[in-house]
């Protein structure tokens, strides 16, 4: 896949949105060091709980296992991603990505997004 195919948005996304904190519940979310065009997030999910389908057009996503293991789906191309405690993976922009706790106890990681403006847009 080239380069470009990365760049193109999901035709079955929604409307960009800036705070996706009412799109799906959490145990747990913080933010820190956040500053314009960067910022970090720090959530904590349930073994049931999940940041649905999403992408963003301008930030990458870099997670960060704290605690427990997560898996993130990716799409264009399909792909499976499991990390553990102390693990790191990067999701650039406009790769759509789905996060699940991988565990029987609550997961806590990461999430440094940036450089650039942030917005979340969801996949229908």
């Amino acid at each position: 896949m080239t380069q470009a195919a990365h760049k193109a948005a999901p035709k079955s996304a929604k409307q960009p949105v800036k705070d996706a904190s009412a799109l799906y519940e959490v145990e747990r979310r913080a933010y820190h060091a956040a500053r314009p065009g960067f910022r970090i997030a720090e959530l904590q999910i349930s073994p049931t709980q999940k940041v649905p389908w999403h992408y963003h057009n301008n930030v990458a996503d870099t997670f960060y296992v704290v605690e427990g293991s997560i898996r993130i789906f990716l799409q264009q191309p399909k792909e499976e991603v499991r990390l553990k405690r102390g693990e790191t993976y990067s999701v650039p922009p406009k790769r759509p990505h789905l996060v699940v706790n991988a565990g029987d106890t609550s997961a806590v990681f990461l999430v440094l997004q940036g450089i650039g403006e942030y917005d979340f847009v969801p996949l229908v």
